[in-house]
């Protein structure tokens, strides 16, 4: 940095009144801060480094006070840094602003693959630290597991599964696998049972893999109950929200199974609780229905987040998850972003594979394409419903993928010739359930006749818009709420 720059920066802080992920400001006028460690750390565990720049106290209205000595400070603050493993090499700069001297150190980051930096007066676990915001916040075991997995090349979808057998794993799925596999590779023909479970990673000595749990077991849950997915769809723009009755979930359930067969139940769920629109072909006139989402986005974010997952002991008490909002959908996969990719790459590069072995099992059994063109896939299916990209946050233990259902302009609505009128109940439907309720029913009932399981989601999403139109009528209109209440056909 040049002094020029530094004195840049500084009027941007001052008017800022803030530090930043990668500003840390210290007064430094009566002496040198005797903790640096903390930002050094997370400073040096951070794609961007990071900035600590001395002569600036936030208690005094971000006043420049300059540093007590530009020489001795820098010779401190150097030997904090060959404190640290691997030790820091910051550089610094000086500049005069108004009659004082400021100065900066420079934090490269390091290299990911010696990461994480930490104190070494108190030690790794200690001593290693991880930038929040403006704050430097102590790493977790996990964030610490994730930097030593990938620097030892440790992949928890190969670790065997103690409990297990290979009684666990379904025979029929399991041999045409393996036949399968033999037809791509002659030479497996050659090898004995346990060599060949060996090669493809299914077995580990009389033991299976997770990988193979997940993609073959009988019942996967039955071990690790937590790999499944959670979906529930809320009523409001935030988990705790609720509607008119008090419900927080309009829907919830916990799909198991193996990889491919979540897959398959989670896209039933999300078809399920989709609201239906209707396109109409400007040169045609053929109307077809769209769902709110589309199809093809929602199922290659549900199989990243079960194939990408982080496997290790550390998340395994973790489900992946599907959340319906009123505004946007979340899919939510345990674990951060694997090794050096970072969200700015996704889509781009070629990222580091987690699950190396449960990937190549899983592209057999769900047509997944492993070649890394799920996020470009979900990109390109947005923007052709008109929808605002995907958005994909990295957070400290977990992965999020958000879709919206923010649609583009009104007047480009009409060009496109989509009519935005919901069709979530059917004209059929509709007509079927006035006919039932010519003898007053109860809402268990309605939903019995509906073939849904959630009562409140037949109410609102059936029942209440005939109310609105004047079509049904409530036995208690004065207590709307009352368990006594039923509905009954107005004519």
């Amino acid at each position: 940095m040049l002094p020029n720059e530094l004195k840049d920066l500084v009027i941007r802080v001052r008017k800022q009144k803030a530090e930043s992920q990668t500003i840390e400001l210290k007064a430094a006028h009566k002496g040198t801060p005797k903790r640096l460690y903390d930002t050094l750390s997370s400073f040096s565990n951070q794609d961007s480094g990071g900035i600590i720049i001395f002569g600036i106290d936030e208690k005094k209205d971000y006043a420049v006070v300059g540093v007590y000595d530009a020489q001795d400070l820098q010779k401190r603050v150097t030997a904090q840094c060959n404190q640290m493993e691997p030790p820091v090499r910051a550089l610094f700069t000086l500049t005069e602003i108004d009659g004082v001297w400021v100065c900066s150190a420079e934090i490269p980051s390091i290299a990911y693959t010696q990461r994480p930096c930490y104190y070494t007066g108190v030690g790794r676990v200690k001593g290693a630290y991880i930038r929040v915001g403006d704050a430097d916040q102590l790493m977790t075991e996990y964030e610490l597991y994730s930097f030593e997995a990938f620097r030892k090349h440790l992949h928890d979808d190969e670790r065997p599964v103690e409990r297990a057998t290979r009684a666990v794993l379904n025979k029929k799925t399991l041999t045409a696998y393996i036949a399968e596999r033999k037809r791509e590779r002659p030479g497996f023909a050659q090898m004995s049972e346990a060599q060949t479970d060996e090669m493809l990673n299914l077995m580990r000595g009389d033991r299976p893999t997770l990988a193979a749990v997940m993609n073959f077991g009988i019942y996967p849950q039955g071990l690790f109950p937590q790999l499944c997915i959670t979906a529930v769809v809320v009523p409001g723009t935030e988990i705790g929200d609720v509607d008119q009755h008090d419900v927080r979930f309009l829907d919830n359930r916990r799909i198991e199974g193996t990889i491919s067969e979540m897959v398959e139940a989670a896209l039933v769920f999300c078809r399920h609780n989709m609201k239906t629109r209707t396109i109409i072909d400007s040169e045609t006139g053929l109307r077809k229905d769209r769902t709110e989402y589309p199809i093809e986005a929602i199922r290659e974010a549900v199989l990243n987040a079960l194939i990408h997952r982080d496997y290790s002991l550390y998340t395994e008490g973790t489900p992946v998850q599907i959340n319906f909002f009123a505004n946007r959908l979340e899919i939510h996969s345990p674990g951060n972003l694997y090794g050096r990719m970072s969200v700015e790459q996704l889509g781009y590069a070629k990222p580091d594979q987690r699950n190396p072995a449960l990937a190549v099992m899983a592209e057999s059994l769900t047509s997944a394409e492993n070649r890394y063109s799920g996020i470009p896939t979900m990109r390109r299916a947005m923007k052709k419903y008109h929808l605002s990209a995907p958005e994909f946050k990295n957070g400290r233990d977990e992965f999020v993928v958000t879709f919206y259902n923010a649609m583009i302009d009104q007047e480009d609505r009409v060009d496109k010739g989509v009519d935005f009128r919901e069709t979530v109940q059917s004209e059929s439907s509709t007509k079927d359930l006035i006919a039932f309720c010519q003898h007053p029913r109860s809402r268990q009932e309605i939903a019995d006749y509906l073939e849904i399981k959630t009562v409140f989601y037949a109410m609102s999403k059936y029942v209440q818009p005939l109310i609105d139109a004047g079509k049904i009528g409530m036995t208690i209109p004065d207590k709307p709420k009352s368990r006594k209440q039923k509905y009954f056909t107005i004519k």
